[in-house]
This record gives structure tokens, sequence and C-alpha cells, in this order.
């Protein structure tokens, strides 16, 4: 089976800026490409990936309470997103009096930063990352974790009370959740012993049955549904978005906030949403890997499709259970969402993860 997968192949991008702009400066050919990877980095999710999950959200949401959603702008209101975006670049940004101004305005960025080097690790194919870190799970533990300090500096600068309820909800919410997602990332590690994000998409190599949802009996099918619950909560997600409670809270932390300062919000809570719907497919679904079911003619036409297009896919699958989730379930009171981690997840997560080490010490994995 890994023979019908090329993962030698050179991304095209790079053998153009290797071979053809600079052939006799490597140092210069390393740089224009790290540039590159950046600039896509900044540029796909803010020009097509954000606006693109915005109207989906629409749309699933339409669908499943039996709405239209935007209709009049485009074709099937794919347009209305883009108005809303010019909308928000040209609204005054008008902050409160009493406001810490240079906390107020730079707090936006923290999340965001935060998402985009998170983003920088996630392998989208076999050579199309922009960095692969040999301890890429730790790197993600800990980096993902920063865009909790934009939530607390944001609303303490804001000097609204709603606003720092919003953001000890978001403190108490986010950490506490946390640690179920580090325990079930470090549960992946060791089962497939490799910390590299790209090295263990490639440790789930064969058919779909050599996928880490499936390799591990048990363990790897809790482990997946336990991930995508913990991860909704992480990313303050309906019916966990405690933290932005219009009914308590107006508008929890981001309640001071307009204009692109609260479009900077907004667009990391699509970027996460992202990025953990692809750190599902990564560590659970085989990430770039095509779907091969053991037989030589489908598998050859499934591994002719490029990694990205199954990575892609992929992802848009578990962002859309995201959805699903959001608009299906009614919102819990804090202090079950808080009971929900302590008493049932992270016991669960834990005796999971005891469960994988049984497992792996047995040799009940799956060859």
């Amino acid at each position: 089976m890994n023979a019908l997968i090329d993962l030698s192949a050179n991304n095209a991008v790079g053998d153009f800026v290797r071979d053809v702009l600079f052939p006799n400066s490597p140092a210069l050919a390393w740089a224009a490409n790290g540039l590159l990877g950046v600039v896509a980095l900044l540029l796909f999710p803010v020009f097509l990936g954000a606006p693109f999950l915005i109207w989906m959200e629409r749309k699933v949401c339409a669908h499943m309470q039996a709405r239209l959603g935007p209709m009049r702008h485009g074709p099937h209101g794919a347009v209305q997103t883009i108005a809303d975006v010019v909308k928000l670049v040209f609204k005054e940004i008008a902050p409160p009096g009493g406001v810490d101004r240079l906390v107020y305005l730079l707090a936006p960025g923290i999340p965001l930063t935060a998402s985009f080097l998170v983003l920088a690790v996630v392998p989208w194919g076999a050579n199309l990352q922009v960095a692969d870190p040999e301890q890429g799970v730790f790197y993600v533990v800990a980096v993902g974790a920063l865009g909790l300090l934009g939530f607390l500096v944001g609303a303490w600068a804001s000097n609204n009370k709603f606003a720092l309820l919003g953001a000890m909800r978001a403190g108490a919410q986010m950490l506490s959740y946390e640690i179920s997602l580090s325990v079930l990332l470090l549960l992946v590690m060791l089962l497939s012993g490799e910390s590299s994000l790209r090295e263990i998409v490639l440790s789930q190599q064969g058919t779909v049955l050599d996928w880490w949802v499936f390799k591990a009996p048990v363990v790897g099918p809790l482990a997946f549904v336990l991930y995508l619950v913990s991860s909704t909560a992480e990313l303050n997600r309906g019916p966990f978005d405690l933290i932005e409670a219009e009914q308590e809270l107006t508008a929890g932390y981001q309640t001071e906030y307009s204009g692109m300062g609260f479009s900077m919000f907004y667009l990391a809570e699509y970027i996460n949403m992202t990025i953990q719907a692809a750190l599902v497919s990564t560590f659970f679904l085989g990430g770039f890997l095509p779907p091969l079911v053991g037989i030589a003619p489908v598998d050859a036409a499934l591994a002719a499709v490029p990694g990205v297009v199954w990575m892609v896919a992929k992802t848009l699958a578990i962002v859309f259970v995201y959805m699903w989730f959001r608009w299906s379930f009614p919102r819990p009171r804090v202090d079950q969402l808080l009971a929900l981690e302590w008493k049932t997840l992270l016991p669960a997560n834990l005796a999971v993860f005891a469960l994988g080490m049984l497992a792996l010490a047995m040799g009940w994995i799956l060859p």
C-alpha cells in the first residue's frame, strides 16, 4: 500500500524557487520558500478559509433549523460574507472611556497570533508544511494555550464588568479542557512513538484500519470521541460558548470591541476551529494520507488524489461536526460545563490513556 503514495515528491512551488529562481543560491531559495509559506499561511485563512467557513456555518444553521440563511448577495448568498468583512474593516473603532488603550488595541492580535503559530506546524501534505519541529506535539500544546491571554488582557483593559466575567469564564473553561486535549494528544504520540506531526501522520500509512481511530481497538474510537467533545468546549463553540453568553454577559470578553478588534477575535475563532479539525485529522484520521481500502484498483485511484485534497476534505468534515454540535444542543450552565470536564471527561480521558498504555505494553495495537 505504501508504494502507491509518493512521499518523496517535493512541492511544485518549492521546486520552482529552488531550481528556477535561485538555482545557485540555496540560502536565498530557503529564505524565499519560508517567506512564501508564511505569506500563504497569513493570506489563505483570512481571504479564503474564514469567509467560506462563515458562509458554511450560516448554511449549516439554516438547513438544520429549516431556514434559508443569506440568499440575496451572490449565488446562494456566497457574497454576503464578503460584504460583512468590508463592513467590519471600515467600521469605526470606538474604545469606551477608562480603557487601557494600548492593551485594548493589542489584545485581539494575541489569539490570532497563537492561531497562526499552531497553523504553521500542521502538515497539509507530505511536503506542504511551513515548519516541522521534532517536538511538534509539545509545541502545539504550549502555543495553543497562548490565545487565552488575549481574552484575559482584552477584557481587563476594556474596563467592563461583563467583559471581565467573560474572561474569567474563558480562563476556567479553556484551561480546564486544555488538560483533556493534552492527555489525548500525548496518548497518540506515545502510541505512534513520534512527536513530529508529520511523522504521526506517516505512522498511519496503510488502509483506513491503520488510522489511529481504528488501529488501537477500543482506545482509538474512545479517544476520538472524547477529543471531539473536549475540543468543542476548548474552542468556546456552542453549546459550550459560555464565555460570550449574550443572555448573561452581553457579549462576554468582547463586549467593548467593534470593527477590526471584534473581527480579529471572530477570525481567531474560525481559524482555531480549522486547526482543531486539522489536528483531529492528523492524529486520528490519517491526515493527508488517502483512505485506502485494500483493493488495488480503488487504492490506485485514491492515491492519485493529492494529499492536500484529502487533508482539506477530512478537516471540513470535522468542521461540519463542530457546526452540527453548535446548532443541535442547548447551552448548559457554567457550573455544569466545568463539572463535565472535572468529573466526567478528565477521568474518562485518564482512563483511556491508561488503557492505551496497557494496550501498548501488551501488544494489543493492530500491526
